[in-house]
């Protein structure tokens, strides 16, 4: 697996998004890491075993809220 030293976070750890990029493709908006984690432009990502973690409401990034 990792050959990065220290050893990059696990998927299943909670800062795995921490985990060194090994795989860039801007153009399509998602990049491999490390631990096998794939995370996308939009903040969602697919994690090694197939499930999803959505990306945060927009509301809460863009600051506003509803009027």
């Amino acid at each position: 697996m990792c050959q990065h030293s220290p050893t990059c976070p696990a998927a299943d750890a909670p800062d795995h998004d921490a985990a060194q990029v090994i795989a860039l493709h801007p153009d399509q908006g998602w990049s491999l890491l490390c631990n096998g984690v794939v995370t996308f432009d939009d903040y969602g990502e697919i994690l090694p075993d197939g499930k999803t973690v959505a990306p945060p409401c927009r509301l809460a990034l863009s600051g506003s809220g509803a009027r």
